[in-house]
C-alpha cells in the first residue's frame, strides 16, 4: 500500500506529489508535449509543468475539453503558456496531422511525455486495423513501445533542440506494473492485426510492456548516436482515473476503496514529473521508475532482443 512506501535514494516516495518533486525546478526555457493531458494524471502533469514555467502543448482528442482545461490552468497560473491541438492516438493519420501542426508552431521540443492510454472492455481493431490497445498505447505513441509514431515524428525537433540549446531532451513513457501481465513470449505479434481471442487485460499488459521496450531501445539508439536525449518509462501507481471508464466493476471497486488503496492524482503524476524535470535524473536513460525512484521491471521488459524486434515491427507497421 502506498502509505507504507519509504523514501528511496531520490529522497522521494510513493506518497510524494508532483509539486513536491519539482519544487525549485525552473522550466521557463522548456517546451513539453504531454498526451492525455485533459484529465487524470496527464492533466496534473500539465498543470505542474506549467506551474514550473514550462510551455506545454496538449494534444487531445476532444479539443473543447482541452480548451476547458487550458482555461482552468491559466485562471490559476497567470502567464501560463499552453497550446491545445487535436490528436486521436488510435489513428496514424491523426498523429501525422498533429506532428505537422506542431511543426507549424515553430517551437523547440525539450520534453515528450507519452501519457495517454486506453483499457477497453473488448479487444477490437483501430481504424488502421491494429489491436486497439497496441495501436493507441504503443504504435501511435512513439517509436517502439508506447506512442511510437508520435515520438518518431517529433524526434528530429528534439534532436535539433538539444543540439542548439545544450539542454538534455527527455522522453517519458508512462507504463504500468501491469506490463508483467502479458503473454509468455512478451509480445504476441501475430495477434496485432487479428485480436480475436485476446484477453483485454492481457492485451493492455502487452501494450504497457511495449512502452518499456520502446524506452529501452530509444535509449540504446540515442547512446549509439551520441544524442543528448534520455528515454525512460514510469509506473505512476494505481489511481482511479478515466482509464477505467469502460470497466464498470473495476471503476466502482476503485472508487469505493480509493481512499485506502489508490493514490491521489497529485501522487500519481509525481514520478512522471520527477523523471521529466528533476536534475537528479540528468544522464539517466533506459530505466524503469516507480515511486520516483529507479525500480526493476519484468524480465521480459529487460529483453534487448525483444525490444529490437518490436522496434522493427513498429517501423514496418507505421510505414505500411
Amino acid at each position: 500500500m502506498w502509505w507504507f512506501y519509504r523514501k528511496g535514494p531520490s529522497g522521494f516516495s510513493g506518497t510524494s506529489t508532483a509539486e513536491e518533486v519539482t519544487a525549485g525546478v525552473d522550466g521557463r526555457s522548456l517546451v513539453a508535449v504531454i498526451t492525455g493531458a485533459s484529465s487524470g494524471i496527464g492533466l496534473e502533469t500539465a498543470r505542474v509543468l506549467t506551474l514550473r514555467g514550462v510551455h506545454v502543448v496538449m494534444p487531445v482528442r476532444n479539443v473543447a475539453a482541452g480548451l476547458a482545461v487550458k482555461e482552468s490552468i491559466v485562471a490559476n497560473i497567470p502567464g501560463a503558456r499552453i497550446d491545445v491541438l487535436e490528436l486521436d492516438l488510435s489513428s496514424m493519420a491523426s498523429v501525422r496531422r498533429f506532428a505537422s501542426e506542431f511543426e507549424s508552431l515553430n517551437l523547440p521540443l525539450n520534453i515528450l511525455i507519452n501519457n495517454a492510454g486506453v483499457l477497453t472492455r473488448n479487444c477490437s481493431c483501430s481504424c488502421d486495423g491494429l489491436e486497439l490497445h497496441f495501436a493507441t498505447n504503443h504504435i501511435a505513441f512513439g517509436l517502439n513501445a508506447g506512442h511510437f509514431l508520435l515520438t518518431n515524428l517529433l524526434l528530429e525537433n528534439m534532436k535539433s533542440t538539444c543540439r542548439d540549446s545544450g539542454t538534455e531532451g527527455r522522453i517519458v513513457n508512462v507504463t504500468s506494473a501491469g506490463h508483467a501481465m502479458t503473454y509468455p513470449e512478451g509480445i504476441c505479434f501475430d495477434k496485432i492485426r487479428d485480436p480475436s481471442g485476446l484477453n483485454d487485460f492481457i492485451a493492455y499488459g502487452q501494450s504497457k510492456l511495449a512502452n518499456i521496450l520502446h524506452s529501452n531501445e530509444l535509449s540504446r539508439i540515442f547512446k549509439e548516436e551520441g544524442v543528448n536525449i534520455s528515454a525512460n518509462a514510469v509506473h505512476p501507481g494505481v489511481i482511479a482515473t478515466n482509464l477505467f471508464r469502460g470497466r464498470t466493476i473495476v471503476a466502482a471497486f476503485l472508487n469505493s476503496i480509493g481512499r485506502i488503496m489508490c493514490r491521489s492524482v497529485e501522487q500519481g503524476a509525481a514520478t512522471t514529473c520527477y523523471v521529466a524535470m528533476h536534475p537528479q535524473v540528468k544522464g539517466i536513460s533506459g530505466k524503469y521508475f516507480a515511486d520516483c525512484n529507479i525500480s526493476s521491471p519484468s524480465v521480459q521488459a529487460s529483453d534487448a532482443e525483444l525490444a529490437k524486434k518490436l522496434w522493427q515491427f513498429s517501423l514496418q507497421t507505421v510505414s505500411a
